[in-house]
């Protein structure tokens, strides 16, 4: 489990394809404190650390993160929002989120708003996945609360900190982004699709 509040950021140094899989070759400031075996949330997709050498870890996405992502997409020297998973006992201060990206949206707008910016996104309806109005979304694996909601679109106001300290600041209109719905807005939206 994570809580959305991004702990840094890493570099995509390498990436190699193997079979079905997508090995990530990551530098980041956290190297020192991962272990083998411990998940990070990259862009909000929770991967396993593999490997550790010199500077850099490695982690692995098979073919079903590759389709439900844009990990697919990542190149070599994109910036990816990193977060260990939270410990039991510390503060929540994002919300509950799993590391399990349910789909890829679309950077419809970027609006600076007197010292804010003001995210549009766009995603597939037909997934069933809702928002609703200030509710949770997670977009790239950043806690957020959703305002302006529709049936295949909401939009995030961001604040300086979270523009300059997660890669919120290289979106432009086109750019691919992970979701993660609410949980409980999942539970909620199949107990209304089985009836």
């Amino acid at each position: 489990m994570f809580t959305g509040i991004i702990e840094t950021l890493g570099i995509i140094k390498d990436l190699k394809k193997q079979d079905g899989n997508l090995h990530i070759n990551v530098s980041s400031s956290l190297l020192n404190e991962l272990k083998i075996d411990q998940s990070v949330a990259h862009n909000g997709v929770c991967l396993t650390v593999v490997t550790i050498e010199n500077d850099t870890y490695t982690v692995t996405a098979i073919q079903e993160t590759i389709a439900k992502t844009n990990v697919g997409d990542w190149k070599i020297n994109d910036v990816v929002n990193l977060e260990r998973a939270m410990k039991l006992g510390d503060r929540l201060d994002g919300h509950l989120v799993q590391g399990h990206v349910d789909q890829i949206g679309i950077c419809k707008s970027v609006e600076e708003t007197n010292g804010s910016w003001a995210f549009t996104f766009e995603y597939d309806a037909s997934l069933h996945n809702i928002t609703i109005e200030k509710g949770s979304i997670t977009v790239n694996g950043v806690s957020l609360t959703v305002v302006n909601s529709k049936t295949n679109e909401f939009s995030v106001a961001i604040i300086p900190y979270t523009y300059e300290h997660t890669n919120f600041n290289s979106f432009k209109v086109g750019t691919k982004v992970n979701l993660e719905f609410d949980v409980i807005g999942k539970y909620v939206s199949k107990l209304h699709s089985i009836r």
